[in-house]
Parts: C-alpha cells; sequence; structure tokens
C-alpha cells in the first residue's frame, strides 16, 4: 500500500524511482466561489453562461454554476507541488498526457487534489516524473479532473 503524506514529500534525484507508487495529499478542502469562477472568465475570455449566469445556469442538468475545466486543472498545481526534489536545481512542468473531465466542480461544492507518482525514468540532465493528478469533489460520484502531469527534475 502507498504512503500518504499532506504535508508533502522530499526525495533525491535518485530516489524518484523508488517513489513510484507513493501517493501525494491530499492537499486541504477549499470551496469553488463564484467569484474565482468569474476572475478566471474574464482572464480566459471564456464567458459561457454555464460559468458565469447563475439564474441561467440554474435550468441546466447541473442546477448551478460550474468551474471550468481549465481552472479545475489549474488547481492541480498544489499537489504537484507536494512532491520536493532535494538536490533539483530546478522543476518544470513539462506537460499532460491525459486529461479528463469525468464531472462538474459546482460553485460552493468542496475539491482538494490527490496524486500518485506513476513512473520515474532518467532524460538529459535529470529525471522525468509522471503523476496522475485527481480532482476530488467532497460527496460526489466522480471526480472533477483526472490528469496525467509530468514535471521534469533537472540537477
Amino acid at each position: 500500500m502507498a504512503s500518504v503524506d499532506t504535508t508533502g514529500y522530499t526525495t533525491d534525484m535518485a530516489g524518484l524511482k523508488q517513489s513510484v507508487g507513493r501517493t501525494l495529499g491530499p492537499t486541504e478542502w477549499s470551496e469553488m466561489t463564484q467569484d474565482l469562477v468569474d476572475e478566471f472568465a474574464e482572464l480566459t475570455g471564456d464567458h459561457n453562461f454555464i460559468h458565469v449566469d447563475p439564474l441561467r445556469a440554474r435550468d441546466t442538468q447541473f442546477g448551478g454554476t460550474i468551474a471550468h475545466g481549465f481552472l479545475s486543472l489549474a488547481l492541480l498545481a498544489p499537489v504537484t507541488q507536494l512532491l520536493s526534489v532535494a538536490d533539483a536545481a530546478t522543476s518544470i512542468n513539462y506537460g499532460l498526457n491525459k486529461v479528463r473531465f469525468p464531472g462538474p466542480l459546482k460553485v460552493g461544492a468542496r475539491y482538494r487534489g490527490v496524486a500518485e507518482i506513476t513512473a520515474a525514468a532518467q532524460i538529459r540532465g535529470g529525471v522525468e516524473v509522471h503523476m496522475t493528478a485527481t480532482m476530488e469533489v467532497q460527496n460526489a460520484e466522480r471526480p472533477a479532473v483526472v490528469a496525467e502531469s509530468v514535471v521534469r527534475f533537472y540537477a
């Protein structure tokens, strides 16, 4: 069984391969607010009514406004930051291999992130780590996001 560490996990470059299977998080519960959704809509130009018009969204299958999928995805960043590599000079988000939005993150719902380290491989100058990150929604049947995050750590 993988160990769970809500305060984060620190290893070194050599220990990353042995970290496969480790669970990171979960993070603390946070509440999705309409203000946050509206700010994201302003930043991205995505003003779909399902996100920004609570009255109109009330008549949809969601019963109210929901967070943008990409907003939910961005909120996974804190869980991937729970992995610290002591001897890495830097790290970068290299990309995402697969992203799914199985369920909505409704305004007013509480969410948190959790991740599992699924792979670690040597690359030139460092180690590439794959994590399956999930945005859980309290009392929901399905998570809001499941994504395979790829992070590179460089010596």
